[in-house]
């Protein structure tokens, strides 16, 4: 009987060793130093190497931008004041620059020459009838007072002498006349310009007011753009413009006046830009469609670069460096765009930097290492 309750103990205690092994054993293996940092921790690597950049404070234009029609500033229409008339000559064609005062075209004379003489020999002839009405007349107011004629044979003759001079004066009329259609034989520019359109031919014979050439005077066009009634107070007259042709070309000028009505169906009103030397602006052409900037003065702006802007799901994002090196995503607004430079409307942090290069390979919360931008060559610096 002593001998079981001896064996009985013995595996009990057997037993809660065992079991108080088990547990040290359970607790020891549970427990980690307190400064032992994760496997994940301890293994982590940047996703890129990357540089950085500052946002800078830059002077950028203010611009307006417009469509609109290039037209002629103001295009006379030359034509012809004879009637019945054949061209004899042309002497210039479409795009040659002309003065005041040149004759563009001539007309046969043979005509104009004939009437011009036998007008001359009216008026010769009304003269020499005027001279003999004039003569008699005064012979007969010295006999006036003697009675040998009566006062009536006397009115006749001064009558006579006041028909002859205004006949004379009707023939100098004529004259006059045959003389400007004389001088009408030649074409004559009104003013200085570029001849745009011709339709005279040698050889037709053309009516009065015929239009025979289209001048473009002082060779000045004009930009007639199209801004909205929002818009048109920020325009005024002296403004400079840059308009852009559909070829590219690109040429300078002034506002020279603003319509002083808006369209009520779109709501728009005409800006007037002149164009000058149109010979020398030959990317520029009347009739052309174009687009332009109003350039209506400078403020200053923070600019990014270019390749640190990230467009994303329809918007644009800047990626900004934490200091654990982390970087974090911005949505931002942009604005003008000057060279490489890009405006942020998005206010910023004091402290911001950006990443530029390898941005767009980023996520936010990516861990990324910093190296320094390259040097620019030298050639590119004193620019």
């Amino acid at each position: 009987m002593k001998r079981m309750k001896r064996s009985t103990l013995i595996a009990v205690v057997l037993a809660v060793v065992l079991v108080l092994a088990a547990a040290a054993f359970f607790l020891t293996r549970g427990k980690r130093p307190a400064d032992a940092k994760p496997k994940e921790a301890a293994t982590a690597r940047p996703t890129l190497t990357v540089t950085v950049a500052k946002p800078e404070t830059s002077e950028l234009s203010v611009t307006l931008a417009a469509n609109g029609n290039v037209a002629a500033w103001q295009e006379a229409s030359i034509g012809s004041e004879s009637s019945g008339l054949k061209l004899a000559e042309v002497r210039v064609n479409v795009g040659d620059v002309v003065k005041k005062g040149q004759v563009l075209a001539t007309f046969s004379g043979e005509t104009v020459q004939a009437d011009v003489a036998q007008a001359r020999a009216s008026l010769a002839e009304a003269r020499a009838t005027a001279a003999d009405a004039t003569g008699t007349a005064a012979r007969a107011r010295t006999l006036q007072a003697t009675g040998a004629m009566s006062q009536q044979q006397i009115n006749q003759y001064q009558t006579a002498e006041q028909t002859a001079k205004a006949r004379v004066e009707a023939a100098e009329a004529v004259l006059a006349a045959q003389q400007v259609r004389g001088r009408n034989t030649q074409v004559l520019a009104p003013d200085d310009g570029v001849i745009s359109s011709r339709t005279a031919t040698v050889g037709s014979v053309v009516n009065a007011g015929t239009e025979l050439f289209r001048l473009i005077r002082q060779g000045r066009l004009e930009w007639r753009a199209e801004i909205t009634s929002s818009e048109l107070g920020r325009i005024a007259v002296g403004t400079p413009a840059v308009v852009t042709s559909a070829t590219g070309a690109q040429v300078s000028g002034k506002v020279r006046s603003v319509a002083p009505t808006v369209d009520p169906q779109t709501r728009a009103a005409l800006v007037y830009v002149d164009i000058p030397n149109v010979l020398q602006n030959t990317g520029i052409k009347a009739g052309m469609f174009a687009r332009g900037d109003f350039q209506l003065g400078r403020t200053s702006a923070i600019t990014v670069p270019q390749a640190s802007i990230v467009p994303r799901d329809g918007f644009n994002h800047l990626l900004l460096l934490q200091p654990d090196d982390r970087v974090s995503q911005l949505k931002v607004e942009t604005g003008r765009r000057v060279g490489d430079r890009v405006e942020i409307t998005t206010p910023l942090p004091a402290d911001a930097r950006v990443v530029v290069q390898g941005a767009g390979f980023l996520n936010d919360g990516d861990l990324v290492r910093v190296v320094e931008a390259p040097a620019k060559p030298a050639i590119e610096a004193a620019k």
